[in-house]
């Protein structure tokens, strides 16, 4: 006979399960809404008692933390090199005690062109111990474009890393930096240029002092740390503004992968990317890991180098991932130890194939942007997902509340407007522009300079007169199931080997070569890579004939390789809106197929160092992956 307290008790636990049960029919996105939650608790909670502690916790707070903690353990493993985080925490308040001597101050800001090594770090978190504003310039970066991202940061010191490419990048622009009273310090033994100053040398006459917090004391959550470059509508990169909260909010969110104290976290993405300085060393740092650097990401060194240095992590781009697919498989494939790739841009095919070769157990997609207030992580494991936006996450998440997908006209490429002058959601399954309330909860601090750079990226009185949304710019769909992906990016930015390329800026140096008339660049999908590949549809003035080795070396010499278009198209016409803006959705659609293009086509051969024409072999070879793009 069951007592009575035993009969309340079944009860209560089969009408339990019975809710349980029935919630899985009505909502089955639960469980992976309380994983989701559960993953997140941690990181937040570290977060927001970070940005709410007076003053608040920076990452160069959670560095010395870390100091104190474990002082002798690795931090940094590069080639044959090994630097603990005393070693890393000595060398930085040396190059901290350096430019404090400089009277570099608190609020100013000081530029780095430094490839990914060892220095990088201790003269990143240096300057940060004296609460200077760190501009991260791209190393690929040449000339005026160069030139423009020093200014647009108002730097009043430039930092040149090691390595004879960056030297000749600096000369190249050092009539315009003496203009405007720049001081340049070299790293390196010898970098042998009167203009410049010994980085290493003063290093080594200076002591390691630690540096006061005082010298940090008022900057605030809110206040820039860093700027990181982004291409945009303006044809150069905008100098996007990562405060003390966003940088401390990306490294605790990193937490969501379950991170372990024991993990070694494989770095070979460019550190002056907010993949790399979000994930790589501000997790690392929060979170007390190792990180293995790597100087540029290699497909044949990729895996020795995880196995040399035991890496349970490694982060990655679409594009990394299928370099290494596209790699002769070995016996050694699935000789690793790295348990979780943690990313962003991975395509589909690109994800079964890396994980069923490799054995990686868990790839973690993520979406988002440096500047950006709207994020999503994908931590179910969904093949092609960026995560999920259900309902319950919705009212939970700050990063979700509000976050819309807009119907867009595909000429345009602006939100679709009904009779009331509102923007029109998409359906569940259809694609649509993503963006995100611009809140307190989620602010977007946008980009420094020019105030129009920032209100470009502002979308206002989208659902009601007076609210303000941040333009993602890309393309995202939701299935009915919640799940989120990314399809496209809209406007006059494309992606291409991991970078964004402005077309503009790449337009304007086209119209730099003799004989061009006008040109329109655009983005076109390529088969078996990730992003788009950059075309131009040029006009040529009447009775011009191009020299497209001449072509080849201009552009060559004015843009980086990801930047330099892959595909030309010589044609007699381009067309126009009425206002005036060249139309690129025809050309986008006809790609770079000589069987649908009637005009001259030609491909970028980097081996002949010229443009050569594009037929129907040389699009086959393209078509099937036997061309070196």
């Amino acid at each position: 006979m069951v007592k009575p307290t035993e009969a309340a008790l079944y009860a209560t636990v089969g009408g339990i399960s019975t809710a349980v049960a029935a919630l899985n029919v009505f909502y089955p996105q639960i469980r992976q809404d309380l994983k989701f939650m559960w993953q997140f608790r941690g990181a937040m909670s570290r977060f927001r008692r970070y940005t709410s502690a007076q003053p608040p916790v920076s990452l160069v707070d959670r560095f010395l933390h870390q100091v104190q903690l474990q002082p002798d353990k690795p931090f940094v493993l590069f080639e044959d090199q090994l630097y603990t985080y005393k070693d890393v925490d000595v060398m930085s308040n040396k190059v901290a005690n350096v430019f404090h001597g400089e009277v570099v101050t608190c609020g100013d800001t000081v530029a780095m062109l430094v490839y990914n090594e060892p220095a990088f770090i201790w003269t990143f978190l240096g300057l940060a111990k004296l609460g200077v504003k760190i501009a991260l310039l791209n190393t690929n970066l040449r000339n005026k474009s160069l030139v423009h991202c020093f200014k647009a940061a108002e730097a009043k010191v430039l930092i040149v890393g090691q390595g004879q490419p960056l030297l000749e990048a600096t000369v190249e622009i050092l009539p315009s930096l003496e203009q405007i009273g720049v001081t340049v310090w070299v790293q390196g033994d010898n970098p042998g240029l009167n203009d410049f100053r010994s980085l290493d040398d003063k290093i080594n006459q200076t002591p390691d002092h630690p540096i006061p917090f005082k010298l940090r004391e008022n900057v605030l959550v809110n206040d820039t740390f860093c700027y990181i470059y982004t291409s945009g509508t303006t044809g150069l990169p905008k100098a996007a503004k990562v405060t003390v909260g966003r940088l401390s909010q990306a490294a605790c969110s990193f937490g969501v992968s379950n991170v372990k104290a024991n993990d070694v976290v494989y770095v070979t993405l460019p550190l002056y990317h907010s993949n790399a300085l979000f994930a790589g060393l501000g997790g690392a740092i929060e979170y007390g890991h190792t990180l293995a650097l790597a100087r540029k990401f290699s497909a044949t060194r990729f895996w020795d180098d995880c196995r040399k240095y035991n890496a349970t992590i490694i982060l990655y781009i679409g594009e990394l991932l299928r370099y290494l697919c596209a790699q002769p498989k070995t016996p050694f494939d699935r000789n690793h130890s790295v348990r979780l790739a943690f990313g962003n841009g991975l395509r589909p095919d690109v994800w079964v194939k890396f994980r069923d070769r490799f054995g990686v157990g868990e790839i973690m997609e993520i979406y988002g942007s440096t500047e950006g207030n709207v994020s999503f992580i994908n931590i179910t494991n969904k093949t092609g997902a960026v995560g999920m936006l259900t309902p319950l996450l919705r009212r939970m998440n700050d990063r979700f509340k509000g976050a819309s997908f807009l119907k867009v006209d595909p000429e345009t490429n602006e939100p679709v407007r009904d009779q009331n002058a509102r923007c029109i959601p998409v359906k569940p399954g259809e694609p649509g522009l993503l963006v995100g309330p611009v809140t307190d909860a989620t602010p977007f601090v946008g980009y420094q300079g020019d105030r129009k750079l920032t209100d470009k990226k502002i979308l206002r009185n989208v659902f009601k007169k007076g609210d303000t949304f941040f333009n993602t710019g890309d393309l995202m769909m939701m299935d009915k199931d919640y799940y989120v992906y990314f399809i496209d990016r809209l406007g006059d930015t494309y992606r291409w080997k991991g970078e964004n390329v402005a077309t503009t800026e790449v337009a304007e140096v086209l119209h730099d070569i003799e004989g061009v008339q006008e040109a329109n660049v655009y983005g076109v999908i390529v088969p078996g890579h990730d992003g788009r590949a950059g075309m131009a549809a040029i006009v040529v003035h009447p009775g011009h004939l191009p020299n497209m080795w001449d072509w080849y070396a201009h552009l060559s010499s004015r843009l980086p390789g990801y930047a330099r278009p892959l595909f030309l198209r010589l044609t007699q016409h381009l067309s126009h809106t009425t206002t005036f803006k060249q139309t690129k959705a025809e050309l986008i659609k006809e790609g770079f197929d000589p069987n649908v293009v009637t005009d001259r086509l030609y491909f970028r051969d980097d081996s002949k160092k010229t443009y050569v024409p594009l037929d129907s072999e040389v699009y086959k070879a393209i078509a099937v992956g036997k061309a070196k793009l």
